[in-house]
């Protein structure tokens, strides 16, 4: 999920869809939406390069860590 706003009622509705249809697929860590996020490409940086402490940032490093101990886990299954 990503561009997230939690002030919009619709975006709750959406995210609970969602995850109810694809409950097994769907990553917990939800991207919001931030003016950083949008800054930054135009300063030909990364989120992480641009504003390190943010929470678009704090989100996306931890969508990576959810992917990556998903991952392991489906490769130990595999094994």
């Amino acid at each position: 999920m990503t561009m997230y706003d939690s002030r919009a009622n619709l975006a709750q509705q959406v995210v609970n869809d969602v995850r109810s249809y694809f409950s097994e697929i769907i990553y917990n860590t939800i991207i919001p939406r931030t003016i950083r996020l949008c800054e930054a490409p135009s300063f030909g940086k990364s989120i992480i390069e641009y504003e390190p402490a943010g929470r678009g940032a704090t989100a996306y490093r931890a969508l990576a860590e959810e992917f990556l101990a998903r991952r392991a886990k489906v490769q130990a299954a595999a094994a």
